[in-house]
Formats: structure tokens, sequence, C-alpha cells
């Protein structure tokens, strides 16, 4: 449960129908299973003590004590486990029959959790058999105890509040009113299912929606267990069909007709997270649930759970096309609209032959293209000054025109040596003096050249140099419309080879290539033999390693702690932990101290679910302290 991870399992017995004895068995051996591998939420199917497909027998008065004695064997198997454990099973209650979820624990049973809702449609007789359970919790007395019994029903864990378990049954999630979103907002973060779902074609696909909305719209996780072997087919057959998702993402989902038992790792802190981010997500303040608390020992979950290494790109190539294209659309018709609305006619843009002026260069002439004004209307700058190497300069000019666009060619060397010159600075002093002094000029020069043109000035910068400050101030951190605001690095190289292998023309492509093939760096140091002398990953750290902790600090909300343990996790095989730990101190110091830069960004469109923009997603002062961030990071040291 450590960092709010708890390990939950689906699990599908092979059952016999009416053999409670065999049947617990089979349900015992799951839970082992389950144990050792380190589950804590761990979840049957509906009615599995003795069958779902049971049908008449149900009215049999032994299958039913049957059914009792099975449980009592199935609590015994729970002794000495803090997991909690639910079963489905038929209970007599007040001379009716209910079809419930019993709750177990460390050997005793906590609650009965009956369905609420019966179908009694198409091949569904359940109202044949059993009656609809009671919302408010009365007490079942069984074997001398009083339980809980209703299906507002809710299991904290003390050492973990924030971990709250709501339960339905099969039918339940179908309905328009479910009891899982009563439960949400009384405040449940994980939801049960268990569930007796036969297969018809395409109701797989069905089911998984339903599993996938439910967790998102109540901003849970939600564990399905469904019925699969074993159950009657005489007119049914059940394939197992098991379910965990978190928030609208599917975690694990079993192959239909393949006995498995399902295992995933839940993350309650970023369910948490989500709910506070979430101004429209408004509990309940007046609970009418019955809060059951349990004890749970703290660990540190055993994660399977895997984390991308690039959070921001789609791992599937379709995917990834259809995002960047998507992207490229936002970008292009946000750029659009300006124009629209400002009549400029010109567009001026800083091409410098590497990734990000690259896409703004691209982004801009697809938004020339909508809007049918000549590409010749967009001057591409190229502006050489000491750090400028031959591959990037060529690229550069080769770019504009294969594209169409005007070029321009301002070398500033003289301008800034005579501004150096003016303010003292020593020309082999190469500080930051030297550095930001040639960014500042290129943007003046782009703004007066707006000015002559009556065009607009397209910033370059993308997200991730925002999130680092790694922009000059007044420098190339300033433009009229910033296109590439919301793309983080990562992405950026994506977007460019989306470019290049949709472009059908292929001299532009072979450009492009090399110009991905090109080390990031913003060029202000002198080339060392004419070759980049002043690589940015060199000094501010990999970006897959600062979009990876950006992503899961402003999307996620991770505490430090955190985002480090699954960073080793993700990066295990490319960077050893050491080397983790040092960009990641180097990225939360960042962050902290370069709020200021972010404060007064120009407007460009937000592309994804994070953003920087002190007008959107990120309200942050710009004299925020990093020291709790950074103390937490201590212990690794």
């Amino acid at each position: 449960m450590k960092h709010g991870f708890i390990k939950a399992a689906a699990m599908t017995p092979k059952i016999k129908v009416a053999d409670p004895v065999y049947n617990a068995k089979e349900i015992c051996k799951g839970i082992e299973e389950a144990l050792a591998k380190g589950a804590r939420l761990i979840v049957f199917p509906e009615l599995c003590l003795t069958g779902y497909t049971c049908s008449d027998l149900f009215l049999q008065e032994i299958l039913l004590l049957q059914a009792k004695e099975a449980l009592d064997t199935v609590a015994e198997a729970t002794e000495g486990s803090d997991a909690l454990v639910f079963v489905g099973m038929p209970l007599v209650k007040d001379h009716k029959l209910y079809n419930v979820a019993a709750v177990l624990q460390n050997g005793e049973i906590l609650a009965f959790i009956p369905k609420r809702f019966i179908p009694a449609y198409a091949e569904f007789y359940e109202a044949r058999h059993f009656v609809p359970g009671n919302t408010e919790p009365e007490p079942y007395i069984y074997k001398e105890k009083e339980i809980p019994f209703g299906t507002d029903i809710l299991l904290q864990v003390e050492n973990m509040p924030d971990l709250v378990v709501g339960c339905e049954v099969c039918e339940d999630i179908w309905v328009p009113d479910s009891p899982g979103a009563a439960h949400a907002l009384a405040g449940a973060t994980v939801m049960v299912n268990l569930s007796a779902s036969n297969e018809t074609i395409g109701k797989d696909v069905y089911r998984e929606m339903l599993v996938k909305s439910a967790s998102a719209r109540q901003i849970t996780a939600y564990i399905y267990a469904s019925a699969g072997e074993g159950e009657s087919t005489q007119d049914l057959v059940f394939g197992g069909h098991n379910i965990i998702a978190e928030n609208g993402t599917i975690l694990a989902e079993a192959k239909r007709f393949v006995p498995e038992n399902l295992y995933a790792d839940i993350d309650i802190h970023r369910l948490c997270h989500e709910r506070r981010r979430m101004s429209t997500y408004h509990p309940e303040t007046m609970r009418r649930h019955t809060v059951v608390s349990v004890s749970m020992e703290e660990e540190e979950t055993i994660l399977t759970r895997s984390f991308s290494p690039k959070p921001f790109v789609p791992d599937r190539q379709e995917e990834r096309d259809k995002r960047c294209d998507e992207i490229l659309s936002i970008q292009s018709y946000g750029l659009k609209k300006r124009y629209e609305h400002t009549g400029c006619q010109s567009a001026v843009i800083g091409i410098s032959g590497g990734l990000d002026s690259t896409l703004a260069l691209l982004v801009t002439v697809r938004a020339f293209d909508m809007l049918g004004l000549g590409r010749d209307k967009i001057i591409s700058v190229t502006m050489p000054c000491f750090g400028t190497t031959d591959r990037t300069y060529d690229n550069a000019c080769r770019l504009a025109k294969a594209l169409g666009t005007t070029l321009q060619e301002v070398d500033i060397r003289e301008a800034v040596t005579v501004h150096f010159r003016d303010i003292g600075q020593d020309m082999e002093q190469h500080d930051v003096t030297y550095e930001n002094g040639q960014a500042r000029e290129r943007t003046q020069v782009l703004m007066d050249i707006a000015n002559q043109t009556g065009g607009l000035v397209i910033g370059t910068g993308d997200m991730s140099e925002l999130a680092l400050g790694w922009a000059t101030y007044n420098g190339d951190h300033m433009s009229m419309y910033g296109v590439n605001a919301g793309v983080p690095k990562t992405l950026v190289r994506h977007l460019v080879r989306y470019y290049a292998d949709t472009c059908g023309n292929e001299e532009l492509q072979t450009l492009l290539l090399d110009i991905l093939d090109t080390p990031v760096s913003p060029e202000l140091l002198p080339p060392v033999d004419g070759v980049i002398s002043q690589k940015t990953e060199d000094l501010v750290g990999p970006y897959e390693l600062h979009d990876f902790f950006l992503y899961y600090m402003l999307r996620c909300g991770f505490e430090p702690a955190k985002v480090y343990r699954v960073a080793c996790m993700a990066f295990q095989d490319i960077y050893d932990k050491g080397v983790i730990l040092r960009w990641l101190k180097i990225f939360y110091q960042r962050f902290f101290a370069q709020q200021f830069k972010r404060s007064c960004l120009p407007d460009g469109p937000k592309v994804g679910s994070v953003a920087v923009s002190p007008r959107g997603d990120l309200r942050m002062p710009s004299d925020a302290c990093a020291a709790i961030w950074l103390a937490q990071l201590a212990e690794f040291s």
C-alpha cells in the first residue's frame, strides 16, 4: 500500500453447478494463489459458491444450507490474512432469497451486500428466485453475530482511509442508476463487481465499455470478476471475462474462454488526486452508507504494473499517428484563428535547423494553407551567430525553400558584437550573458521584421523547455503566438517524423529525417571543429526523463518519492538509479525556480492533458519553494 498502490485480483474458479463443497475448495485454492501474488483485494464471481446456473435448485433448502457451510470453509481460508475477499452466494433473509456478495477478512464475515437490480428479461430469470436487496443496511444474525446486510455498505481501511471499497453485483452496473455511483459519491475509491455475465456476439465490447465508463465517471478503480468454466451450458455460455480498470483505463483484461485469474496494481492516490482536480466531482456530505472499518498492514506492493518511459507518446503506431495528426490540427487551427482575428497577412518565424523551429514552421504552413494564404507570406528567418554550424544552417535554408516560404537571412554576429562592446561584455567570456545576448537579439530581429511586414512572430519553444525554464527571458521565451507551448519534447520528434512520413515529398522527407538526427542544441556557444559543442541534454538532462517527471508530477500528482520509484521501473534498462535521482532533483529545482518565465507566456494552444499555461492548467506562484519536494528525495541519496 506504500505510495497508494494496492494489488487487486479478479478470480474465476472452475466450479461444479450445485456443488458448494467442491466450489469452496476451488475458491480456497484461488485465495491461496492470490495471496501468494500479493493481492489485497480479491474478487470472485456472482453466486460462485453454488454456481449461477442452478435455476430452480435455488429453491432447495439443502443447497442454501450447503452454501452457508461452504462460506464458513472459505472464511476459514482467509484466517491470518488481512486481504478483503468478496465471494458470491445465495442467502435467505426474512424468508426471502437474496443474491449477495459476502465480504471476508481474517476468518471473519464483515458484510453481506445484496444485488439491488434483479434482471427478468431475455435469458435472465433471476426474479423467479431472488428479490432486490435493501439499500439501507440492516443487521443480519449469522451464527449469533450481527453482520450488516444491505447495498449501501462501504469498507474503509483504517490506516489508509482513502482506500474505500464499494460493491455491485452484475446487473447493478448495467442500469442507469447504478449503486456504484452512490458508493463513489459517498467516498468509495474502489468498486468491485461480482458478475455472471454470459457471452453473446459483441457483448464483450459492450461489457468492457461499461466498466471503463463506470470507472471514468466515478473516478474509481473497478474490479470486475465474471463466471466462467463450470457453469451450466444448457442454454448459456460464460467466458470468464475479467476486467480491472482505473479511471477509464483498462489495467488488465482476461481473454474469454481461457481460464485466467487477473491481477493489477491499483493506484489509490492517483484516483484521489483526480477527484481533487475535478471541480465537478461533488461528493455527498450526508452519507447514508454504513462504513465498515477494516485494518490492513501497510507494506510495499510488489508492482507488476508497467509505466511507459514515454507517457506522452502512444506505444502503438496507429494510435501514435492518429495523435500526431490531431495535435498538428489543434496547433494549426489555433494559429488559423489568431490570423482570422487579427487580419495579419504574414508570419515571421526564426528557423535554426532544429526540431522545435521545424515543427513550428510545419504548423504555420498548414495554417496558411487552411487560410488560403500564400506560403511566400511566411518569412523564415535564419540568424547565424557564433554557435551556428553548417549542418543546421544548411538544413534551415533548405527547409524554408522546400516548403515554399520566403527565406531571409540576418547575420547577427556584428550586432551582438557591438552590443557586447556597449555593455562591456568580454567576447571570450562564454557565460549566460554571452548566450542570452544572442537569443534576445534574434527575438528583436523577428519582432521588427514582423512590424515591417504586418505579421506575427510565431513562437517555437516547446512545453518541456518551458517546464525547465530552458528559454531566454524576453528572448526565445517571447512571441506573438507559441504554437508548440503544449507539446512536450518527446512528442515533437514524433510529430516531425509523422510529417516526414506523410508529406509525399521525398526531398522534404530526407531533409526532415536529417533534422531529426541532429543533436538538440541552442547553438549559443562556438562549435568545435564545425560540430555542435553545446548539447542541451548534457546540460539539463535527458528530455525523456524530464517529460516523464513532468507528466507524473502535474497530471498524476505523484509525490517525489513515487515519481522516483516509477521512473526507476520505467527506465531500469536505460539509466541507473543514481542518474535518475540526479536529474529528478534538477527537475524540481528548475521547475520551481523558473515559474516566473511561465507566468508571462504568450498565447498558445493546449494539446493534451498536461499544460503549463498560467491562464489554464498551471496556476502557480513564481516564488513557490521547492524545499519539501527536494527534502523527500534526500532519503534516496
